[in-house]
C-alpha cells in the first residue's frame, strides 16, 4: 500500500516550516515559494526533505514539543517506513518524481524544540551512512526532484526505482 503526503510545509527561511493549503508548484529546486536561511540548505540535491510523521507523532509521545513541518521539512509523508530509506529511491507523488539523496544532519535550527533533540534523532552512524542504526531515517530525507509538477497534500507516494546496492567489497577468493 503506498504511503501519502500528510502535509505540504514552506518557510520564509528557517523552521519550523508552515502548512500549506493549496496545490503547490515543484521545480528542481523545491516548492515554489519556500526558502532557505543558510547555507547548505536547499539546492538540487536538497530540494526537498521528508520526514515520516510517524517519527514526528513518536516524539510528541516522547514529549518533545514538535508538530508537521517543526522539523523543517516540506514533506510530512504518512504511511512509509523511513528506516527503509536509502539514497537513490525513486519515488512517484503526484505528478512529481523525486530521488533520495541522503539523511538529513540536523543544524542548531531545532535547538528550540529541546536540548538533545538533534542527538534524538541522528547519531555518528546515521553520519556515517550506517542504516543500521537506530536513528535511520529519523532525522528525515533530503531528495532531489527528477519530473517537477503540482503537488497536494494527500497524494500517494509510491516507490518506484528502489536501490540496487552495489558490491563494495571484494567477494570471498577474488
Amino acid at each position: 500500500m503506498p504511503g501519502r503526503v500528510l502535509q505540504i510545509s514552506i518557510s520564509e527561511g528557517g523552521v519550523p516550516k508552515l502548512p500549506v493549503k493549496s496545490t503547490v508548484v515543484v521545480g528542481s529546486l523545491g516548492i515554489e515559494g519556500d526558502k532557505h536561511r543558510y547555507s547548505g540548505h536547499g539546492g538540487p540535491r536538497k530540494a526537498l526533505l521528508l520526514v515520516a510523521s510517524e517519527l514526528v507523532d513518536a516524539l510528541r509521545a516522547e514529549s518533545w514539543p514538535v508538530y508537521y513541518g517543526a522539523l523543517g521539512e516540506n514533506l510530512t509523508t504518512h504511511g512509509l517506513d523511513h528506516r527503509a530509506w536509502h539514497s537513490g529511491q525513486r519515488f512517484k507523488i503526484g505528478a512529481v518524481t523525486i530521488e533520495l539523496t541522503e539523511p538529513r544532519a540536523p543544524c542548531s535550527q531545532l535547538n528550540p524544540f529541546g536540548a538533545g533533540i538533534r542527538e534524538r534523532i541522528y547519531d555518528a552512524q546515521v553520519k556515517a551512512l550506517d542504516s543500521t542504526s537506530m536513528h535511520w531515517g529519523e532525522s528525515g530525507f533530503y531528495a532531489s526532484v527528477l519530473t517537477p509538477g503540482t503537488l497536494t497534500a494527500g497524494a500517494a507516494i509510491e516507490l518506484v526505482d528502489p536501490v540496487y546496492r552495489l558490491q563494495t567489497a571484494p567477494l570471498d577468493g577474488w
